[in-house]
């Protein structure tokens, strides 16, 4: 929402830039001390990790939606946003989602809790925002840069300074927990009615969160293309409604500051709607409780070194990966070695300092054997990204060449008799192709462009 509403300010007037600037004073902030965390992921420069929460907090004005003790995200949602990918993702964490949690410490009226097996959102009942932070850093191994955090309320006059958002009902929805009643077909909801929708899990599909977090997919893809469409952009009312209805009622943490926010901007003002994919962590039934869901692997640790490393994700293609094999294969003499097969050793010579880690951890996602990593000896590192083998090991470093956007293969001496491939990334590296970002088969995906219309 951060993104969306930076990215109206900076498509228009410098008028409505000065009015943003006044509001932002309005956010709430809090600090979040990611130093007592410890050992935390390792960061990838210029992609930024953004956990928003949907906050199920019922104080104040959201008393009108029921009591419940404390406050839990009602949503748990990753936002990637990629420079390298030119695109963002947006990664559903289902709240019945049961992962080894972290220790917390006690923070402020919260009690901190013990290492426990639990739902992933318990963490902020024990321990608040930062409590929730180090439990999703430490079960995604993702690298979390911010957080946003929206109330009922919030997300209502968000809605409604935008006009509504059109959306298809596939059947009449009854739901009295959620506060939802709605007719079949093609209608505009308002603020109340969008919140009933995101919230509503048993008057519509099977009842699940995971059917509930489809349908919440499909809303906010409705909603960003409402957001940037040409009819909001142009009115600096429309703008300033929005701004102030965010503003109101969301809480950042205090190193998301105006600067960032409109960096964010910037790098994600031109991004199409096709390159804004939600996804959901690949799951299935708990085997201790069949009214919990854990996360299904290697498919999920797949997809979060996708994020964690910022490679390419995308819609996997079997058929169109194994036709690309085979093309390669018969254009060449040496014949592709699985990942499997290939061990590798990773030299950073880039001067960026940590790239070697990322390296290693991305290609060991992609299934290679990772011996080590370090650095090159100096006056070893070559203008080009390089990955030397020995005598008989050809086939193994072209299998790795071929992961990579810019490499080339050459054979060394020094490791005459040896089964392990030298991978030096050197001041020309360009990243790592998307292949082993690919989403698994068990992972359901779907673009802001192209969220579910069944009305037709």
């Amino acid at each position: 929402m951060a993104v969306a509403t930076t990215a109206l300010v900076i498509g228009s007037s410098l008028t409505a830039y000065g009015a943003y600037y006044d509001i932002y004073g309005n956010i709430s902030q809090e600090n979040i001390d990611t130093d007592a965390f410890g050992d935390r992921p390792g960061k990838v420069e210029g992609a930024l990790n953004i956990m928003i929460i949907g906050s199920d907090v019922r104080s104040g004005d959201n008393g009108d939606y029921g009591k419940a003790e404390g406050e839990r995200p009602d949503s748990l949602i990753i936002a990637h946003i990629s420079p390298n990918q030119d695109g963002a993702t947006l990664i559903n964490l289902p709240r019945d989602s049961m992962v080894n949690l972290p220790a917390c410490e006690a923070n402020g009226d919260k009690p901190g809790m013990a290492a426990q097996y639990g739902m992933v959102n318990s963490a902020m009942t024990f321990g608040g925002v930062q409590c929730q932070w180090k439990a999703v850093e430490q079960t995604t191994g993702i690298h979390i840069d911010h957080f946003i955090s929206l109330d009922f309320t919030g997300f209502k006059g968000m809605v409604d300074s935008i006009g509504g958002v059109e959306m298809c009902i596939p059947s009449a929805v009854d739901d009295d927990k959620a506060h939802l009643v709605l007719e079949a077909g093609k209608q505009v909801l308002d603020g109340e009615q969008s919140l009933g929708y995101m919230r509503s899990r048993y008057g519509q599909g099977d009842g699940s969160d995971l059917s509930r977090i489809d349908r919440q997919q499909d809303f906010l893809g409705a909603m960003l293309r409402k957001v940037t469409s040409g009819e909001i952009m142009s009115s600096p009312a429309s703008i300033y409604g929005f701004l102030g209805s965010v503003t109101d009622s969301i809480t950042t943490d205090d190193e998301l500051t105006l600067d960032k926010m409109t960096d964010i901007a910037i790098s994600m003002r031109e991004v199409d709607m096709g390159n804004i994919q939600f996804v959901t962590v690949p799951n299935g039934q708990d085997p201790a409780d069949p009214n919990r869901v854990a996360w299904t692997q290697p498919d999920a640790d797949r997809l979060f070194q996708a994020i964690a490393n910022d490679t390419e994700i995308a819609e996997k293609d079997d058929d169109k990966e194994k036709e690309e094999k085979d093309d390669s294969a018969a254009d060449d003499s040496v014949s592709a070695v699985p990942a499997e097969q290939v061990a590798v050793e990773v030299l950073n010579g880039s001067g960026v300092d940590g790239r070697g880690s990322e390296v290693a951890d991305a290609l060991g996602a992609k299934g290679f054997q990772i011996t080590g990593t370090g650095n090159p000896a100096e006056g070893t590192v070559p203008a080009k990204t390089t990955v030397y083998y020995g005598s008989g090991q050809e086939s193994h470093a072209k299998s790795v060449a071929a992961e990579l956007k810019t490499a080339i293969v050459e054979e060394n001496p020094l490791l005459a008799g040896s089964t392990t491939v030298q991978l030096v990334i050197a001041a020309d590296w360009d990243g790592i192709k998307g292949g082993g970002g690919a989403l698994p088969s068990s992972v359901e995906g779907k673009t802001a462009e192209a969220t579910e219309d069944v009305c037709g």
